[in-house]
């Protein structure tokens, strides 16, 4: 499930993963809030914190996830995952080859970091 935290203002956007992701979290969530604010800022900064129940993404959400870059790659200025575990040079490398922008991990304990390096572009 992917929750939309308070941080989200202006072109920054800022993401809890838990759980599993499904393609409705994609569809709900994350494409329509893109949306939003690329209608209004052109270019994103995003921060996607997987927090530590997150379990991974249904295969219909690594579809919805693939669309996604595929559609919006050009609309990143930065990218930061946040979080521990196997999943974090997985979901860097997978963002990289589909964002033009910068891609960055960040261990849970660098939440601020993460925060502060999307805003500095």
């Amino acid at each position: 499930m992917l929750h939309i935290l308070p941080e989200t203002a202006g072109d920054i956007i800022v993401l809890q993963a838990t759980g599993t992701l499904t393609s409705e979290d994609y569809q709900e969530t994350f494409i329509p809030l893109i949306e939003e604010k690329t209608a209004a800022h052109q270019k994103v900064r995003c921060l996607i914190y997987l927090d530590p129940d997150f379990k991974g993404w249904q295969a219909g959400a690594m579809w919805e996830d693939a669309k996604l870059g595929t559609r919006h790659g050009n609309d990143f200025i930065r990218l930061a995952v946040v979080g521990g575990g196997n999943w974090l040079d997985w979901a860097v490398k997978i963002s990289a080859a589909f964002i033009t922008g910068e891609a960055k991990h960040f261990s849970e304990s660098q939440f601020l970091q993460a925060l502060h390096w999307i805003d500095e572009a």
